[in-house]
């Protein structure tokens, strides 16, 4: 693990002629050609649009499951994104409408990603979650074998995520996500943050699938492995 954030991280950044053919027999191929054409245009629209962890397509909402393992999800309309009124690392916001702050303003640099021994800034961990990550953060009282759970599932869920303590939290586990209905609607989201009394792989693994790389600022997965 990790022993101190640091305040880095990724940064901002005619028509043609159909050819005319001498008879009717040759027209057959020349329009199956057009619309195997279409259907494969069609078909790269709808990949870009639906498909892969970094695009808006939808997932089924976790919360059901979530709940059933002894959780509480809390949703909230975020706030807008690109807030960089935090002014120090260290610093806080009065508009954070989540505990642990989830959406909103933030510092200008997010937090190195990966797993961690010590409390991380949440003004940056905020800048975190706008580029499409999650955060699990466990309290003080959280079991040592538990902990190992969640570092396990943290191993297998490293692109986009921070793990770290966070000793107020007492007995629970914090997961949380800020989330938009697309890449440029950076105004119209929804933050999540959910509170756990233990580990339960498939509901957290759930709500991993339904809520990440969906936030206002979309990065590409290789640019968020741990020590970026």
């Amino acid at each position: 693990m990790s022993s101190t954030p640091r305040p880095e991280g990724p940064r901002k950044k005619a028509s043609a002629r159909v050819p005319s053919v001498g008879n009717g027999s040759n027209r057959r191929p020349l329009l199956i050609a057009g619309a195997a054409g279409i259907v494969a245009v069609v078909l790269v629209l709808a990949y870009l649009l639906l498909g892969s962890g970094s695009s808006s397509g939808s997932a089924a909402d976790p919360t059901k499951q979530l709940e059933a393992a002894g959780c509480t999800v809390k949703a909230v309309a975020a706030l807008p994104g690109s807030d960089h009124s935090v002014i120090t690392p260290e610093g806080t916001s009065v508009k954070w409408n989540t505990d642990p702050p989830t959406n909103g303003p933030h510092y200008a640099n997010p937090a190195i990603w990966g797993a961690y021994t010590d409390s991380l800034l949440p003004a940056q961990v905020v800048h975190n979650l706008e580029h499409g990550g999650i955060f699990i953060q466990y309290g003080k009282a959280v079991p040592q074998a538990t902990v190992d759970e969640l570092k396990g599932f943290y191993d297998a869920h490293q692109e986009g995520t921070l793990l770290a303590p966070l000793p107020r939290l007492g007995s629970k586990i914090a997961l949380g996500a800020w989330t938009t209905t697309g890449a440029s609607a950076t105004d119209k989201g929804t933050a999540y943050v959910v509170k756990c009394a233990g580990f339960d792989e498939a509901a957290y693994a759930a709500f991993f699938k339904a809520y990440q790389f969906k936030g206002p600022e979309r990065f590409p997965v290789d640019l968020l492995l741990p020590g970026s």
